[in-house]
């Protein structure tokens, strides 16, 4: 196979349910490989059809048991699953690589679920970069439902619930997960809360805080409001409703409007992350990283302003 013929194989390939071709796409993703500029020409007009959700918690809440039972519900449905679990800095903290695919390993034989672990990999757009064009590859790939799973909880967290349509914020029992989220600002970026480990004694004391926190927002008329879902992933208690409030979400989102406006947004963020990240590749190559320098030196030392050395390096 040439270079040239490649995307197209790929492409033609992961297109017919291809499990390698798929993986190899989502490699060049992550290797920022030149030929992404191919597979993305020829994807565009098959994308745009998958329902994107997202999933955060701190460690340790039971993230990828709600979405193993999660993909098992729409799987029943007879939708095809694909799973993104996303390490922000690294794909050897065992809880992308190693965690999730053994927690998943019921659906590891199924053709319609596809189970992908990546990282950013030091790629200069970072997440904002990699894991948009991830999802399209899945898209059109044909795989109408894409859960994208993070690691932790943070600002990287919050930047992947941009890519989402439907946010579900995870918290367990006597964690304090709920004022833990409200400090990293999850709070504002759920569209459902879940309660995971419902049968655990504390478990209506997690429920009580979130309640009390989600009392203090203010909602405008039409908009949406969190629920909070108790659940318990292991046992599949509480994944039927959650399952509803996520089909309830979508269809305010189709409703509303907010659907459109949400890809819109995530388009527009997504054409910058490219466009800064090419930029700062230029900076980077010599002799634009010795001016850099130089400019560096002039600011630390007072003797020029940041303003004035930015419009000398891009000038």
């Amino acid at each position: 196979m040439t270079d040239a013929a490649q995307p197209e194989a790929l492409v033609s390939a992961a297109d017919g349910g291809d499990p390698r071709a798929l993986a190899r796409l989502i490699s060049l993703v992550e290797n920022g490989s030149p030929q992404l500029r191919s597979v993305m020409k020829l994807i565009a007009p098959r994308t745009g059809q998958a329902r994107v959700i997202g999933l955060t918690g701190a460690p340790g809440v039971g993230k990828s048991t709600v979405t193993g039972a999660v993909v098992r519900a729409y799987r029943n449905r007879g939708l095809r699953v694909g799973v993104l679990a996303v390490d922000p800095t690294s794909p050897f903290t065992g809880g992308a690589l190693l965690g999730d695919r053994v927690r998943m390993q019921d659906h590891a034989t199924d053709s319609g679920v596809f189970i992908r672990s990546m990282a950013s990999r030091g790629h200069l757009g970072g997440l904002s970069w990699a894991a948009p064009q991830a999802l399209r590859i899945l898209d059109a790939a044909g795989f109408q439902v894409v859960l994208i799973e993070t690691v932790g909880v943070g600002q990287a967290e919050v930047e992947i619930a941009s890519l989402a349509d439907t946010t579900m914020v995870i918290v367990a029992p006597g964690m304090g997960d709920s004022v833990q989220a409200a400090k990293a600002g999850i709070l504002e970026i759920a569209d459902i809360f879940v309660v995971n480990k419902n049968d655990r004694p504390s478990a209506q004391e997690a429920i009580r805080d979130l309640r009390a926190m989600l009392a203090m927002a203010r909602y405008s008329d039409g908009a949406w409001k969190p629920p909070i879902v108790p659940v318990s992933a292991m046992r599949g208690d509480g994944i039927d409703d959650l399952v509803a409030r996520l089909d309830a979400h979508g269809e305010w989102l189709n409703a509303s409007g907010e659907r459109d406006r949400k890809r819109l947004a995530r388009a527009r963020d997504e054409i910058s992350a490219m466009a800064v990240a090419t930029l700062r590749e230029r900076i980077g190559a010599l002799p634009g990283e010795a001016r850099l320098e130089e400019l560096a030196a002039q600011v630390a030392s007072g003797k020029l302003d940041p303003y004035s050395a930015a419009d000398e390096l891009i000038g």
